[in-house]
C-alpha cells in the first residue's frame, strides 16, 4: 500500500494537467464565443450539452464516476457560458431596455396609492415625494399598477414586505404581471393602535377590523383577546373609516393614529404590535424603464424548467459575478401546478458589467425573465 504523501503527491499532479486541460478549453470557449457573435448564435445549446454529457458517461467505468462526470461536466459548461456572456457584454451585443436618470421628477407629478386617507401608503408617499405632491387612492393595489399602466398615475406606492409579517403576497404577483417598474423604495416604521369610537372603552369591543398584515402583526395582543372577532378589510385606514361612519362601541379598528386622528376616533391603545421595530417596506412604481445613476438594487423575477439543477444554474449567475443577493422569494404559477417565479434581490447597478453579465446569462438560461427595477 502506497503512503499518504505519495498518494497527494500523485493527486497534485493530477490537478496541474487538470488545470491545463481547463484554461485551454476555456481558450477554445473564448473562440466559440467570438463565432456565436458573429453569426448570431445563442450560447446555450441543451441538445448539444446533453450529447456532451451522455459521450464523457460512456467512458467512466462505474456508475458512482458516471455521475460524478455528469455533474463534472455541468459545472464546466456553465463556466463556459460565463465566459461567453462575459465576451458578449464585452462587445455590447444586446442593450438593456433602461434609461439612466440623474433624478427621479417628483414635483410635477401624480401619485396613486391603496386605500384612503390616514393609509401607511399616504405616509410612505409622503415621505418620498413630499406632502404637497398631486395625489389620489384607489380602492385595491391592482386599481393602483392599473393606474399606472394607463398613465393616469406617473407614480405608485406599493407594500411589499412588512419585517414582522412578511411579504404581501398579492403585490408580488402584480409586479409580475403588470409592465410597470421599481424606481424607488421607502421604509416606513408602522406603529399601530386599537381606534375606537369617541365613547368606546376597551371593555366595549366585540369586533377588531383592519388589513390581514395590520391583524398578524398585532397577534400577540389580540391572543390576549380571543373574544374579539377578527375581520380582514383592504386597509387599515379602511378600517379605521368604517369604524367612524358605522359609530358601533364595540367595533375596533387597528390603524395609526394619524388613521384615528383623521376619521375621529379615540386611541384605546397604543404600540400593540408585538415587535418594536415594525417596519414596512413600500415600493415606488412608474410604467417608465428608467433608474437612477446611482440607483444600487436591482430586483428580477423568472421562471425555471421543472428540473434538477435548473434554479441553482441560475442562481449560480449570482455567485460568479460575486453580486450579494439581497432577498429570495418564490410564487406559485397559476397554471402549472407546483411550479414558480421567483423573485430576487440583489446589491447592483444596471450599468455596472457584473450586473450585465448576470443579467445575460439568467436571460438565457431561465424560461423567461423580467427586470422588475433598479432602485
Amino acid at each position: 500500500m502506497r503512503d499518504l504523501a505519495e498518494l497527494r503527491k500523485e493527486i497534485d499532479e493530477i490537478d496541474q494537467q487538470m488545470v491545463k486541460l481547463f484554461e485551454q478549453r476555456m481558450a477554445v470557449s473564448e473562440e466559440v464565443a467570438e463565432y456565436k457573435v458573429a453569426v448570431g448564435k445563442k450560447i446555450l445549446d441543451k441538445e448539444r450539452e446533453r450529447l456532451k454529457i451522455q459521450a464523457v458517461q460512456a467512458m467512466t467505468h462505474n456508475e458512482f464516476n458516471s455521475h460524478g462526470v455528469e455533474e463534472l461536466y455541468n459545472q464546466i459548461m456553465a463556466m463556459s457560458r460565463k465566459l461567453q456572456y462575459q465576451r458578449m457584454e464585452q462587445q455590447a451585443i444586446g442593450r438593456l431596455p433602461f434609461v439612466m436618470v440623474d433624478e427621479l421628477e417628483k414635483k410635477s407629478v401624480r401619485v396613486v396609492y391603496q386605500g384612503v386617507e390616514g393609509a401607511y401608503a399616504q405616509q410612505a408617499m409622503f415621505e418620498f415625494f413630499g406632502e404637497d405632491v398631486n395625489h389620489f387612492h384607489v380602492e385595491r393595489w391592482r386599481d393602483a399598477m392599473e393606474a399606472i399602466a394607463e398613465g393616469m398615475a406617473d407614480y405608485g406606492v406599493l407594500p411589499i414586505e412588512n419585517s414582522s409579517a412578511g411579504i404581501v403576497n398579492d403585490n408580488y404577483d402584480l409586479l409580475q404581471e403588470f409592465d410597470n417598474y421599481i424606481v424607488g423604495e421607502q421604509v416606513m416604521t408602522i406603529s399601530h393602535a386599537l381606534l375606537g369610537t369617541p365613547d368606546a372603552r376597551l371593555s366595549d369591543i366585540r369586533t377588531v377590523y383592519s388589513h390581514p398584515q395590520g391583524l398578524m402583526q398585532c397577534a400577540k395582543y389580540l391572543d390576549e383577546n380571543r373574544q374579539w372577532q377578527q375581520i380582514s378589510l383592504l386597509n387599515t385606514a379602511v378600517a379605521a373609516q368604517k369604524v367612524a361612519e358605522d359609530g358601533d362601541k364595540t367595533q375596533a379598528a387597528i390603524a395609526s393614529t394619524l388613521a384615528g386622528k383623521q376619521h375621529g376616533l379615540k386611541v384605546l391603545k397604543e404600540q400593540i404590535n408585538f415587535s418594536g421595530q415594525n417596519s414596512t417596506r413600500f415600493l415606488i412604481v412608474t410604467n417608465q424603464r428608467i433608474f437612477r445613476k446611482d440607483a444600487g438594487k436591482v430586483s428580477i423575477c423568472f421562471e425555471v424548467s421543472h428540473e434538477s439543477g435548473c434554479l441553482y444554474n441560475v442562481l449560480s449567475h449570482f455567485i460568479f459575478n460575486n453580486l450579494n443577493m439581497c432577498r429570495i422569494e418564490s410564487r406559485p404559477i397559476a397554471e402549472k401546478n407546483w411550479e414558480y417565479h421567483f423573485f430576487v434581490d440583489f446589491e447592483g447597478n444596471l450599468n455596472d458589467s457584473a450586473v450585465k453579465n448576470a443579467l445575460r446569462g439568467i436571460k438565457e438560461e431561465a424560461l423567461n425573465m423580467k427586470i422588475l427595477g433598479n432602485y
